[in-house]
């Protein structure tokens, strides 16, 4: 399309924070932790799908920026059904999980200020986009859902985020919640503090969930 400066901002906007990218991240922290190596083999696992159809049609769906040119709903549903499980696609986990604390504010905070901004939704109401989250704190532990260690990708705020994690044994499973407060109350990561609008409990209670021994991921 040929179309004006104000439609391309709107499109990207709409792209990257509900109808690709938002997915995307969800795809690349689980698809470590659950030891896939192929974006497209993430869409074969009904789990994983269910996530980021949540998180695309049912909670950014309502807030998404329609750019008028193209449908939001035509292209999230290109982006499932044809582009994500395109083997042609060599997309990994671990290359799309590089970068994720500078990456979140977008992908995931303009929901949520727009959420807030909205006289008819809450945050409090969100479930798979708080999930998402927790699987990327999951995720910043460096051990993956069968208890094997692995490397974590390249990310600016390692040496600063992940020691909050990084001693947490999923065999004992065992941690204190306002741990995890250093990071969710950091609003140059998620564009909010999670803790002030009331979705830092949620995530914790998620993260609580996926470190209670091997295969809590899967069940979480």
């Amino acid at each position: 399309y040929l179309t004006d400066r104000d439609t391309v901002n709107r499109v990207e906007r709409m792209k990257v924070t509900t109808c690709l990218n938002p997915l995307h991240t969800a795809l690349a922290v689980y698809g470590c932790l659950l030891g896939y190596n192929l974006i497209a083999d993430e869409m074969n696992d009904k789990e994983l799908t269910g996530l980021i159809r949540h998180i695309g049609y049912d909670e950014g769906m309502k807030v998404v920026t329609d750019p008028g040119i193209l449908s939001p709903k035509a292209f999230i549903d290109e982006v499932i059904e044809k582009r994500l499980p395109n083997p042609f696609m060599p997309d990994t986990p671990q290359r799309i999980a590089t970068d994720t604390s500078q990456k979140i504010v977008v992908r995931f905070g303009e929901t949520m200020k727009s959420y807030m901004a909205s006289s008819e939704l809450d945050c409090s109401s969100l479930v798979y986009i708080p999930l998402a989250i927790a699987g990327w704190l999951r995720y910043l532990v460096g051990v993956d859902d069968m208890g094997e260690p692995f490397e974590l990708s390249p990310d600016p705020l390692l040496d600063t985020i992940r020691p909050v994690v990084s001693g947490i044994d999923i065999e004992i499973g065992e941690f204190r919640k306002d741990t995890l407060d250093f990071i969710l109350e950091n609003e140059k990561i998620f564009g909010v503090n999670l803790k002030k609008i009331g979705m830092a409990e949620t995530i914790s209670n998620y993260f609580g969930e996926m470190i209670q021994g091997k295969g809590a991921v899967r069940r979480t």
